[in-house]
Formats: C-alpha cells, sequence, structure tokens
C-alpha cells in the first residue's frame, strides 16, 4: 500500500459550500415568504465570509446583506403594531433589496471563484 503526501501548496481549499448556499437560501427565503428564518442563511453568509480568508473581497457584500436583513427585522421588532410575521410587515421595497442583494452576492462569488480558477490553472 503506498500513501501519497499532499503539499500545503497544491492542495486547493474550496471555500465553505455553506456560504453560497445560504447566499442562493436567502432571496428564495424572501420571495417564498419565510423571511423570519432567513435569519439563519444570512448569518452563515456573514459568518463563512469573515471566517475565511478566501472570502476576504466579499466581506462587505455580506454586510451589505446582513444591514439589508437586519433594517426590516428590527424595524418590525420595535415597531408598535407588527404584524403576525417579518413577510407580511416588511416593505416591498425592502424585499427587493434583501433580494437584490443576495443575488449580487451569490453571483459575486461564482465571478470571485472563477477568477481565482482561471488564476491557478
Amino acid at each position: 500500500m503506498s500513501t501519497q503526501t499532499l503539499d500545503r501548496e497544491t492542495t486547493v481549499r474550496r471555500a465553505p459550500r455553506s456560504v453560497i448556499i445560504s447566499a442562493w437560501a436567502v432571496p428564495v427565503m424572501i420571495i417564498g415568504q419565510f423571511a423570519m428564518l432567513a435569519i439563519v442563511p444570512v448569518a452563515l453568509v456573514l459568518i463563512g465570509t469573515l471566517r475565511d480568508a478566501r472570502l476576504k473581497a466579499l466581506r462587505w457584500g455580506a454586510i451589505a446583506l446582513t444591514a439589508a436583513y437586519a433594517t426590516p427585522l428590527a424595524l418590525w421588532a420595535i415597531g408598535p403594531e407588527r404584524a403576525q410575521s417579518l413577510s407580511k410587515d416588511m416593505h416591498p421595497v425592502f424585499a427587493a433589496i434583501i433580494v437584490g442583494v443576495g443575488v449580487a452576492f451569490a453571483i459575486a462569488y461564482h465571478l470571485l471563484r472563477r477568477k481565482a480558477r482561471t488564476e491557478a490553472a
């Protein structure tokens, strides 16, 4: 039996898959009227992007997505007359902004990955 040793420079590590899945899940959940549950993928995008040094270029996008989501969440939480769900209380403009930022982040992730792949080749 032979064993292969992997050199650290030749091993290509992939960015966490949870970040891209979560980035695509946010717009889907907002459009599907599951805005309150979207807090989980928003948190995963932010934490995953801040922890991974290879995603440094996407940090501002993750922060923008978090801020776009946190604004209607805070307005819903402190509002005097709140609806039963965040989806019903959220203004459509906020929903459009969250969806737009989420899609833009996901596309930027794919473009960054493609750029890294062509540079490595």
